[in-house]
């Protein structure tokens, strides 16, 4: 800094400053230029020279505040750069660009500055463009970070803008250069090259920061942090869940100072729990509300981050909140589909599917180029409510799907399961002209004949022979070597003309060239054959004796006669209500009532009634049914007597055999 004023003693606070600025003290520089300023307040280099300070220092307010309260005694081309970047700095990154745009002379720092206030705005091809005029006209120690820069740049293009990034031919020689490039591979989908990137850039980390004796192993982590964040959200892309959640907590174990970091793990978290484990997502989504992380995240991280806050609220029951964020992400994004979607899904949770559909149809009309989609939503809901037939209506709606074999396949199914045959063959008849209309140069589609084979195929399933023939004729012309879809042109014939059917199976090829040459003794002994032949020379003399006198035997071997009842007379004709039950039978008059049988508990509870007998000599000459208590037939010795309730009784056996008879003898024959 030159001296300016008069005087020995503003002459020694220029040198104050002079050395201040020399030993990187600007701290303590600030004082002496306060002096000065009191002395002379319009001192453009004092005022310089104390935003410069207050830069140094990160007091970037107080600077940008001087800035604008000296605006007529510091011109714009002579402080534009350090205004912007105090605006760059407070986020005030549209300032930044105007007051970078307004200034008379482009110089290097502000290019560089430039560059990275587009970079914030998003604005990769300028950004791009910026960064590689820079490093083709400048030759100076910081050559490397605008390489690591311009990689940044072709990164972000292919993580939220899918351009496919061109080969600048940069060394990976440092950790940021290989992580940059892990991260556009990301981008394309290429994960597992990506992974190696990452190692390789962890390896180099580590090597790198190793050197320096001052710096620990919790600061190695530390900077790691990023890149085994990065490891983790491809594991979490690869569906290795566990290992990826594993790795997310223990960076937000170590506290890394990044809240950017912070809060993209925190999602990718919520994102694995859905709707399991809430509790945890509750307290992780605390990190993504971080003070200054809107800063650091670009516009889809921050919308994601809003998108999953909104499922959460859903999942936890929290109605109007997931109302409210949903319908403020609409207001930010009027085109896009989750919001509408969200709220449609929390519709539904609140069994207000009548309203869920009206809101989707809403938006369909609103938005024709997501009208696909939302349709598609509107379908399943309609599924869901047992409206299958409103469901094909809304989905053969949808113009630009509707000859896709997947549609037709879906409403062929459901047509079919509501029993809409012509509804059916109208969906297959419709795709088919689509594809005669659009693809005239090509007739033989594979997705074309695909589709008239289906259709010929249903038609034949569902009795429209005549239709199912056309189309099987219709394919036969397309290719007329076709064996198959002629022999099923003949099944097809056979069913309605015979004779049209013998004539073209005259076009059938000879058995002779249908021959396969196939060894049948190899084929049986293979390895995979289920049957194998046993060889007959391994067959002894009395093994095959055996096998000739066992073959007789089963030759000789008659069916049995079946029985005939004892009262059988061939002379009388057998009742040809014999297989009836009895009851059945037209001559039944129903059972003869016995006397005894009548009498039986009739009375007052122990009366004695008319005929019945008390004789005690009777029932002692009659065979016990039981063994009594302590008998020796029911003891087997001493030492294990059973009680007599577990006693199991000794002549039971045979007289149930007995009762059995008895009941036999009284039977009615069924002849």
């Amino acid at each position: 800094a030159a001296a300016a004023g008069g005087g020995g003693a503003v002459a020694a606070l220029w040198s104050e400053v002079n050395r201040c600025g020399q030993n990187g003290d600007f701290a303590r520089a600030l004082k002496p230029l306060n002096k000065i300023l009191q002395g002379s307040r319009e001192d453009a280099t004092a005022l310089h020279c104390k935003v410069v300070c207050l830069i140094q220092g990160g007091s970037f307010r107080e600077a940008l505040s001087v800035i604008n309260a000296h605006a007529k005694v510091l011109p714009s081309d002579v402080i534009a750069f350090e205004k912007a970047y105090c605006e760059y700095r407070l986020n005030r990154i549209e300032n930044a660009l105007r007051t970078i745009q307004s200034a008379g002379q482009q110089t290097d720092k502000l290019k560089e500055l430039y560059g990275q206030v587009l970079y914030r705005l998003e604005r990769y091809d300028d950004c791009l463009a910026t960064y590689r005029d820079l490093i083709r006209n400048s030759q100076d120690e910081y050559e490397e970070e605008r390489k690591t820069n311009l990689s940044a740049v072709v990164a972000a293009q292919s993580t939220w803008e899918r351009v496919v990034p061109e080969d600048l031919g940069l060394r990976e020689a440092t950790y940021e250069l290989c992580y940059n490039s892990a991260c556009a591979l990301i981008g394309q989908g290429k994960l597992n090259e990506a992974m190696k990137k990452l190692q390789k850039a962890e390896g180099l980390c580590r090597q790198s920061l190793s050197e320096d004796s001052d710096v620990t192993e919790e600061d190695i982590e530390a900077e790691l942090a990023i890149i085994h964040g990065q490891m983790a959200y491809i594991m979490q892309l690869q569906g290795r869940t566990e290992d990826a959640l594993q790795l997310y907590n223990q960076i937000i174990k170590l506290k890394p100072t990044d809240v950017g970091l912070l809060a993209v793990i925190a999602n990718n978290i919520i994102t694995i729990n859905k709707d399991q484990n809430v509790f945890d997502s509750k307290k992780k989504v605390k990190l993504t509300n971080a003070e200054g992380v809107e800063h650091k995240l670009s516009k889809k991280q921050l919308q994601a981050i809003e998108f999953n806050k909104a499922l959460l609220a859903m999942y936890t029951n929290q109605a109007e909140q997931c109302r409210k964020l949903a319908a403020s992400l609409q207001s930010q994004s009027p085109e896009h589909l989750l919001p509408v979607l969200i709220q449609a899904a929390q519709l539904c949770r609140e069994k207000q599917h009548a309203r869920a559909i009206s809101l989707l149809q809403d938006f369909a009309e609103q938005h024709p180029a997501s009208a696909a989609q939302i349709k598609l939503t509107m379908a399943q809901l309609k599924i869901a409510q047992g409206s299958v037939t409103k469901a094909c209506i809304i989905l053969r709606s949808i113009e630009e799907l509707q000859h896709k074999p997947g549609m037709v396949s879906a409403l062929v199914t459901m047509y079919s399961h509501e029993e809409d045959i012509d509804s059916a063959i109208e969906v297959f008849t419709q795709a088919i002209q689509w594809y005669q209309q659009h693809q005239a140069s090509q007739p033989e589609s594979p997705v074309h004949l695909s589709l008239i084979r289906e259709a010929a195929n249903f038609k034949l399933k569902h009795g429209r022979k005549e239709a199912a023939i056309s189309d099987l004729e219709e394919l036969w012309k397309q290719n007329p070597k076709d064996v198959h879809t002629l022999a099923q042109l003949i099944s097809a014939y056979s069913l309605v003309d015979p004779e049209k059917a013998k004539v073209l199976s005259k076009h059938l090829p000879s058995s002779d060239t249908l021959s396969l040459k196939v060894d049948v003794d190899a084929l049986e002994n293979s390895h995979g054959a289920t049957y194998v032949r046993k060889k007959a020379g391994k067959l002894s003399g009395d093994s095959q004796q055996k096998e000739q006198g066992q073959g007789d035997v089963k030759k000789k071997k008659k069916k049995k006669k079946g029985k005939l009842p004892k009262n059988y007379d061939p002379k009388v004709t057998p009742d040809p209500e014999r297989w009836l039950p009895m009851r059945e039978r037209s001559y039944y008059r129903g059972r003869k009532k016995g006397k005894k049988k009548d009498q039986v508990g009739k009375g007052t509870q122990g009366s004695i009634t008319a005929g019945s007998e008390l004789d005690a000599s009777r029932a002692a000459s009659s065979p016990p049914t039981s063994p009594r208590p302590g008998s020796a037939a029911a003891v087997s010795a001493a030492s294990n007597v059973i009680p007599p309730r577990h006693q199991k009784p000794a002549g039971a056996p045979a007289t149930k055999k007995k009762q059995q008879q008895k009941k036999k003898k009284g039977g009615k024959s069924g002849w």
